[in-house]
């Protein structure tokens, strides 16, 4: 058996600070998106990201069902974690997200 095998190198994270987990929710460093893509990508793709923000907060605050999320309590965590208002298009988004994440 070779001695690497025996004493692994410790591995390095890929973060280039370190991600405190109890801390209060705090958003993470805005990165341009790539361009050249047709616009409905990146509705589509800022929906998704919106959808995922308010399904962690939900699943946060103690919603798990996703029957528990009804648009007016996806809307009023989006107000707590100062977000815009999501359409009922995200809320659903939202809704589905917590249901296969199962």
């Amino acid at each position: 058996m070779p001695a690497a095998a025996l004493f692994p190198l410790p591995t390095q994270s890929t973060a280039k600070r370190p991600v405190p987990l109890d801390l209060p929710y705090e958003p993470v460093e805005k990165r341009p998106l790539p361009p050249g893509r047709p616009r409905d990508w990146y509705i589509t793709h800022n929906r998704r990201l919106k959808a995922m923000r308010l399904a962690i907060a939900l699943l946060d605050s103690g919603v798990y069902m996703p029957n528990q999320a009804r648009n007016e309590r996806i809307r009023s965590t989006a107000e707590l974690i100062g977000v815009h208002p999501p359409s009922d298009t995200t809320c659903h988004m939202v809704r589905a997200l917590m249901r296969y994440a199962r």
